[in-house]
């Protein structure tokens, strides 16, 4: 039985799990809603181009009257580093239910982007490139463009090494090791709102690639480029009597920003344990880095709400429930339980987050309480009143690393 896209649908799937191997009922549901979130994800995914004024569709960009204004018919099918999470968290999934189908999808949504990102690349006259179809492709300025999506081409390369696909890679290696702004430490940072801006979120934009660049490739300088932005973006964003960082750091002023955001946090912790997935055991740095993730997760412990989920400002309770972020420490907790960073017994701290996040997916797969996309901001208000539009993008791919790793959890423990 196959979808339009030619992926199988994944709503068997949770009548295929049978009982008689299931050792408990949190591990089925966990299966199922896992299952739920991904079968929409590729119900969506139509791989086809959209006329923004005609509303007409078209399976390419050559099908379509020259003046047709196109983008994607489906945000899952850009060049967003969204889109990047979802590929890894595809491949994440494909392994934790055993179903390696699933790495299908981000073989045909990198494809689909490198296929026609020629044709808008031809028409492209300097418009804001996150305006324009595929604009973060070709036009690469910030980590932003290429450390999500790179990351995943790298998963993708191991088994489809494409010249175009390798090309990019190292596009993408020289940008962020020699072109992308950094401090005269070689903190990475950006250059908006004000030159020069730490982002926590950027922890993960350049980790998600530096740690596979160095493991892939077997060259260290960007392992160790890694491990010292995880040092340095503690330095300036960690606070240690919270116990967790501050969105951002304005190097003109010297000083933090107002907010203790949820999702920044949660880039930032995923971030911390992408690179401990791939650095080798000897590395110098290993123990402390470790160590840093350690204060994190407690830090981010000691506001976890009463229903498992964790707050848009994650110190006050009177902002709303967040399923990205609550998403991203669930997912960390319990990756660094299953490959032993941390001692087992954080991991209760994911299987509350995780009953939290199951109570904002939808019967049709659909995710609640996502906050939308968030720039820095010097006031609260802003953060407080972010929207949290139906099935945002920004956490699809984190509920699925979620839900995959709360199975290997699961797994692991009725095995135990």
């Amino acid at each position: 039985m196959q979808t339009q896209n030619n992926f199988p649908v994944f709503a068997f799937l949770c009548t295929l799990f049978f009982t008689t191997s299931l050792t408990g009922q949190t591990l089925q549901e966990t299966e199922q809603i896992t299952c739920r979130i991904i079968e929409a994800v590729l119900e969506d995914a139509t791989f086809q181009f959209v006329d923004r004024t005609s509303g007409a569709v078209f399976q390419s960009p050559d099908q379509a009257p020259a003046d047709a204004n196109l983008s994607p018919q489906s945000g899952y099918t850009e060049w967003r580093y969204w889109n990047g999470v979802l590929n890894l968290a595809m491949f994440e999934a494909a392994d934790a239910l055993e179903d390696h189908s699933l790495s299908d999808f981000p073989a045909k949504q990198i494809r689909f982007c490198f296929d026609y990102y020629p044709h808008f690349q031809s028409r492209y006259q300097g418009e804001n490139r996150w305006n324009f179809p595929f604009g973060q492709l070709f036009n690469m300025e910030e980590l932003d463009d290429c450390g999500a999506m790179g990351g995943s081409l790298i998963e993708l390369v191991k088994n489809d090494p494409q010249e175009r696909y390798l090309q990019y890679i190292e596009k993408a290696a020289n940008h962020i090791m020699n072109k992308q702004a950094r401090l005269k430490d070689k903190t990475l940072v950006r250059v908006f709102p004000h030159k020069w801006t730490l982002w926590a979120d950027d922890l993960y934009m350049g980790i998600s690639f530096l740690s596979r660049m160095g493991a892939w490739s077997g060259d260290n300088q960007y392992l160790d480029d890694a491990a010292l932005q995880v040092i340095q973006f503690h330095k300036y964003l960690f606070n240690k009597e919270k116990g967790m960082m501050v969105h951002y750091w304005y190097s003109d002023k010297n000083r933090q920003g107002v907010a203790f955001w949820g999702r920044a946090n949660g880039w930032a912790m995923v971030a911390q344990v992408d690179l401990l997935d791939h650095l080798p055991e000897d590395h110098p740095k290993r123990e402390l880095l470790i160590h840093l993730l350690e204060n994190h997760l407690t830090g981010i412990a000691r506001y976890q709400s009463e229903c498992g989920l964790w707050h848009q400002l994650l110190d006050k309770t009177d902002s709303y429930l967040e399923t990205s972020c609550s998403a991203m420490f669930t997912y960390t907790i319990a990756r660094a339980v299953n490959r032993g960073y941390i001692d087992p017994r954080y991991a209760s701290i994911a299987r509350e987050g995780w009953k939290g996040i199951m109570t904002k997916i939808r019967d049709d797969g659909m995710v609640e309480g996502v906050c939308a996309g968030t720039g820095t901001a010097d006031n609260l208000i802003h953060y407080y009143h972010r929207p949290t539009p139906l099935n945002d993008a920004h956490g699809i791919g984190a509920v699925i690393l979620a839900g995959a790793e709360m199975v290997r959890l699961l797994k692991a423990e009725s095995d135990g």
